[in-house]
């Protein structure tokens, strides 16, 4: 089994990656969280991975950062959902924001995720909630699991400075937003509005 990636990124795009390991070329299905925060084409890169082995298919998934694997892979283990929502929901939701939906039984939430219905947020309140029980301890985050202004503005930059862009141009891009409504933005949100403005 496949664990861990590292090589040239020869080819990204929202749905996959394509990562370049001593002269063979691997496809790596990811999270919107982990396309945005990619370094250029032709830099070094370092994916955790999971594989999936089934008898028309092998996959792989990549992810930048432990909690996104893990709740990928607990998420894959609940009934009907499979590994395509399951990155779905991980790009339509931050692990902390979907830990603290979960957490709170908060299945209005989970249902603006595209692809997630009603009986499929309430089936990840029930099942989930014992499976990440771990995690909210792990991620070291306050009562209710909501992440801090500034520890969104540190990855928001840091995944800036992996897309190549000046750290002052990106400090002023966030700062633009952090002015308007930064404060109740999600990650991917922020990341895509600097881009924008970049």
């Amino acid at each position: 089994m496949i664990a861990h990636l590292k090589g040239q990124l020869t080819y990204k795009s929202p749905e996959h990656t394509i990562i370049d390991v001593n002269g063979v070329g691997y496809q790596v299905f990811t999270p919107l969280s982990t396309y945005y925060a990619l370094p250029s084409i032709g830099q070094a890169v370092s994916l955790r991975i999971h594989t999936r082995v089934r008898e028309d298919e092998f996959k792989l998934f990549g992810f930048l950062t432990e909690e996104e694997q893990t709740i990928f892979q607990k998420l894959i283990t609940i009934n009907k959902v499979g590994p395509r929502l399951a990155l779905g929901i991980l790009s339509g939701m931050s692990p902390t924001d979907l830990l603290s939906a979960v957490m709170n039984n908060d299945c209005a939430k989970l249902s603006t995720i595209p692809g997630v219905g009603k009986k499929t947020a309430e089936r990840l309140t029930m099942e989930m909630k014992d499976k990440l029980a771990d995690m909210t301890l792990d991620m070291d985050r306050s009562a209710d699991y909501i992440p801090t202004k500034q520890g969104f503005y540190d990855d928001a930059l840091s995944a800036l400075l992996n897309l190549g862009y000046k750290k002052p141009e990106a400090e002023k891009a966030l700062k633009t937003i952090y002015s308007q409504n930064g404060k109740d933005a999600g990650l991917e949100e922020i990341i895509k509005e600097s881009l924008n403005i970049l």
